[in-house]
């Protein structure tokens, strides 16, 4: 498939239109079948992205270069995931002119899925970072430039159609029920439920699109979460947390922050105070929710991530109910119960295992 993502400057920060960095070119993206000529290829475009990355951060460990699959290899090492991180969220970090976004993008535009792995991989940071720093007023054309990417990118691989799911209509009979035919209604055939509604495309970031541009990109992670780092998990749900306005760090399961600070936690404060609560729509919400709960009912076998997971989702049911949100009462509700489910030592039964007896029933 090939897009294209038309991007400017934002010249005002304080106004309502905010659009993609103008130094950032377009790019296409385009699937090819692996061959070894295309995977020669995949793995030059590696090598070229690493030494490009090089001259962004401190230091690449020499086994990088050395690997046989650079990509999957960047995508996983630890030492340059922190690095990256940590330049994310450096306050002067997202700017229309800053090379790690330039990068991020550039990346992202290769014909390399796994590189496209990569960039996906910070989504977290990139989503959290930018939502916590809108109301500060200042230009993350950088930042916006990346998101706008991902939503072209899936406005073009959607092709127009939404997301829609089967719901089971328990006004028809199941195949192992025999029942009286009735008369078709029509309200009884419309059992598709819409996960995403059809994406429009947009090349400059508006505070009316915001929150569905945001939550597109959420939903392209999650398309390939089973393929993230446990540790790009545990950052998500630690900004969600913020999103909700609860620190993990100054609050226990169940209680209210009643202004006490303790030394130890003055770098959580400041840390906080810089990525804020901000407003949780639903076309934001439900993205995040769908990444959390396969945080915890994934196959992984993490406890911290099980524990993060579990910790944001209170905060942000806590958060549905100060809002009085129906919707979002209802769905982090539901996967409080979930958890409940998954926590209790009743359930972790395997049906399939034949039970070893000495007793013969006759």
């Amino acid at each position: 498939m090939s897009h294209s993502s038309s991007s400017s400057s934002s010249s005002n920060p304080g106004s309502p239109t905010a659009t993609a960095a103008p130094n950032i070119t377009t790019a296409t993206v385009v699937n090819t079948s692996e061959t070894p000529s295309s995977s020669s290829s995949f793995s030059s475009k590696a090598h070229s992205s690493i030494q490009s990355l090089s001259s962004i951060i401190s230091s690449i460990p020499s086994s990088l270069s050395s690997s046989p699959n650079p990509s999957f290899s960047l995508l996983h090492d630890p030492t340059i995931s922190s690095q990256i991180s940590s330049l994310l969220r450096h306050p002067d970090s997202g700017s229309g002119d800053n090379n790690l976004c330039r990068w991020l993008y550039d990346t992202f535009h290769s014909t390399d899925p796994e590189l496209q792995l990569v960039v996906l991989r910070f989504i977290p940071i990139i989503a959290g970072v930018y939502l916590s720093r809108i109301a500060l007023r200042k230009s993350l054309a950088g930042f916006e430039a990346i998101l706008l990417a991902f939503y072209a990118h899936e406005t073009n691989a959607r092709g127009g159609q939404p997301i829609t799911v089967h719901v089971p209509d328990l006004s028809h009979p199941s195949i192992y029920h025999e029942a009286k035919p009735s008369a078709k209604n029509k309200s009884t055939e419309l059992n598709l439920a819409v996960i995403s509604p059809t994406l429009e495309p947009h090349g400059t970031m508006r505070s009316t699109r915001r929150a569905r541009i945001v939550g597109v990109a959420l939903e392209l992670y999650y398309s390939k979460i089973s393929q993230m780092p446990v540790t790009s998990k545990i950052e998500f749900c630690e900004f969600c947390e913020i999103w909700a306005g609860k620190s993990r760090a100054n609050h226990k399961d169940g209680e209210e922050d009643h202004g006490k600070k303790s030394g130890s936690n003055d770098d959580e404060m400041e840390k906080v105070k810089k990525e804020r609560r901000i407003p949780l729509p639903w076309e934001l919400l439900q993205p995040s929710l769908r990444i959390l709960g396969h945080c915890f009912l994934g196959p992984h076998r993490s406890k911290e991530l099980f524990d993060a997971a579990s910790s944001a989702i209170k905060s942000l049911y806590e958060r549905s109910l100060h809002d009085i949100d129906a919707k979002a009462i209802l769905a982090t509700s539901s996967l409080l119960r979930l958890e409940k489910f998954a926590l209790d030592p009743k359930n972790n039964i395997d049906h399939t295992e034949i039970k070893m007896e000495n007793v013969i029933s006759l």
